[in-house]
């Protein structure tokens, strides 16, 4: 019994050695997403986890509360697809980039409304101390909402908006786009395709009305 003591001892010391090593690899990453160091670590504490756990239900019939299995460190990296780069030290970029393009219409039931919601989006954002001034005109407006929001188009679902059709195109493109390469007053260059752009595939966006929500409720499908 004292060997198996002594292995028990031996195995828990293994476990706060890994865990050390994984939280000193965690701050070594800082914050990194899918450093190599990390896994590597996180590997050795789950199975020297795994290995006390399995050694203390032998001994005594108890368990600890880790819920794991053993991990295979020689096939982790393809079961679990988190490892570094391919053998020989090579990546595989994607040679394309990817260009994600949307344009949603909406229309406008009251302009009233909707320079009322925005004028108070626009105070929201502003300092007490400081002017907000009046939200003068429609477009001013949807851009004041976008601001206020995460600027993605879910910041224009309010009310005072009536959401028409829209569209979202993917297209391989061979350079990513060069802000510096347009005026601030064209908004329609950054957005035009080049000769060489590969269009992967069109999304087309048709929103429910409110009529028509409330009659597709009406059937059950």
């Amino acid at each position: 019994m004292t060997d198996q003591y002594a292995e028990l001892d031996a195995a828990l010391d293994r476990v706060v050695e890994a865990a050390k090593a994984h939280l000193a690899a965690v701050k070594a990453a800082q914050g990194r997403v899918d450093d190599d160091d990390v896994w590597q670590a996180y590997v050795n504490l789950n199975n020297t986890s795994f290995a006390y756990d399995e050694q203390l239900l032998d001994a005594f019939g108890e368990v600890t509360p880790w819920d794991v299995e053993s991990i295979d460190p020689d096939e982790a990296d393809s079961r679990f697809g988190t490892g570094g780069p391919a053998e020989g030290g090579t990546s595989d970029p994607y040679p394309q980039v990817i260009s994600v393009r949307q344009r949603r219409d909406y229309r406008v039931p009251s302009v009233a409304a909707l320079l009322r919601v925005a004028d108070a989006a626009r105070r929201n954002l502003v300092p007490d101390d400081e002017e907000a001034g009046a939200v003068e005109s429609v477009g001013e407006a949807v851009l004041e909402l976008l601001q206020a929001g995460d600027g993605s188009l879910s910041s224009l679902d309010v009310p005072e908006l009536e959401p028409l059709d829209g569209l979202l195109t993917v297209s391989e493109v061979a350079e990513p786009l060069d802000l510096e390469a347009f005026p601030d007053e064209d908004g329609a260059g950054p957005f035009a395709p080049n000769p060489d752009d590969q269009l992967v595939g069109r999304l087309d966006e048709h929103p429910f009305l409110p009529d028509e929500e409330d009659e597709h409720a009406g059937h059950s499908h």
